[in-house]
């Protein structure tokens, strides 16, 4: 089974990858053992990257690493990853080609997982839905408020929310709404309107082509924007974030801020993706 994205997903395979999840924090078992698993991964990542590849070895499996450049080639798909097949149990792909994971996807005998795109970034986002639901367990009554540029992140929390059914705020200059508003989802470039209503406030690193000036006077999310949010309200900034641009100094050393100890869980949601795609149960 392949995890491309989070709307090929629903409420039980959901609930089961959240279920391995909790039974792998306290597993001494090797699901992995005797597997291997291709990662194509740029030298750029951090995180993913060690929670994937610690994540595998730490189950017993091992890891054969390419930087995603080998896949841009002439070679057809198909013809990829039916070679790969024959030495390899699974394949995991950060690529900002989202149609070329699809398409080895398509085309695989094996699970592929999708470890980032340009177009999503479904492992982490599962990964922050995950944490959230083990400090707020009404985690899918609560409101979630987007502020940054339409992107992977952004899309990625548009697709769980249509999923799971949550209310996502998305806010930003205009010319960045995803798609029309519907119940799941609502666009707005007003701010202050939107943080009272927020339970769960998220962000995203700014892009080259914005005026970060303007964004950062309207947008930014500082102490001062996160007291007037709902109480507990929590800020969960998808890394890297720059301190300074869409979150200011003092937001990331207040009481609000929850990265650092939201991604203690990537390792272990990414290990339940792993074994809930290989079809392994563990105990």
């Amino acid at each position: 089974m392949n995890f491309i994205s989070i709307n090929n997903l629903n409420n039980e395979s959901i609930a089961k990858i959240f279920g391995l999840a909790d039974s792998l924090k306290n597993s001494s078992q090797s699901p992995l053992l005797g597997k291997t698993l291709v990662l194509f991964f740029p030298e750029s990542s951090i995180r993913t990257r060690l929670t994937f590849e610690k994540g595998i070895q730490d189950l017993g499996g091992k890891c054969i690493l390419f930087p995603p450049s080998t896949l841009d080639k002439r070679e057809e798909s198909i013809d990829v990853i039916r070679y790969i097949e024959n030495w390899a149990d699974a394949v995991i792909v950060r690529h900002s080609d989202f149609d070329k994971i699809s398409s080895l996807g398509q085309y695989s005998r094996i699970p592929v997982i999708n470890a980032m795109s340009s177009y999503n970034h479904p492992c982490e986002i599962m990964s922050d839905i995950y944490s959230i639901s083990k400090v707020r367990p009404n985690y899918r009554s609560l409101s979630y408020t987007f502020i940054g540029e339409k992107g992977n992140i952004s899309n990625s929390w548009r697709i769980a929310a249509e999923v799971l059914d949550l209310k996502l705020n998305h806010v930003c200059i205009e010319g960045n709404k995803i798609k029309e508003n519907n119940k799941n989802y609502s666009f707005s470039a007003n701010l202050e309107e939107i943080l009272p209503k927020s339970d769960v406030v998220l962000t995203d690193p700014l892009s080259k082509e914005l005026r970060v000036d303007e964004y950062i006077e309207k947008y930014q999310i500082t102490l001062e924007k996160m007291n007037r949010c709902k109480s507990k309200s929590l800020l969960n900034p998808c890394p890297p974030f720059y301190r300074g641009e869409e979150v200011s100094v003092d937001v990331i050393d207040s009481k609000y801020f929850v990265g650092y100890e939201f991604k203690k869980n990537l390792i272990y949601v990414q290990q339940a993706i792993i074994l809930y795609c290989l079809g392994i149960e563990i105990e």
